[in-house]
């Protein structure tokens, strides 16, 4: 079985989402925003290894993008070969 390296690649739309989900975390509780970025990032370490993991997503109608749930939120991603996968974008499905 050959070792390959899966990329993933945060948008910038994801990159400025997460910033402002872990401001908002953070006003309440510190060490919340700090777990809740952790966690995300072990699930997105999960995805190299099963990128299907994710349901089909309800916002593009592409097998290829997919629904993450972490706490609440939606992280859309796509799976765009074999080495790379895109985070798209995060949010509370309630604010879509």
């Amino acid at each position: 079985m050959e070792n390959r390296v899966i990329l993933i690649i945060r948008n910038r739309k994801f990159t400025i989402q997460l910033q402002n989900i872990l401001r908002f975390i953070a006003l309440d509780k510190r060490s919340a925003a700090i777990d809740f970025q952790h966690d995300l990032d072990a699930k997105f370490q999960l995805l190299k290894t099963q990128p299907m993991m994710g349901r089909m997503s309800q916002y593009a109608d592409d097998e290829n993008v997919r629904d993450l749930i972490h706490n609440g939120y939606t992280i859309v991603y796509e799976i765009k070969d074999e080495q790379t996968i895109r985070i798209l974008e995060v949010f509370k499905w309630q604010d879509k």
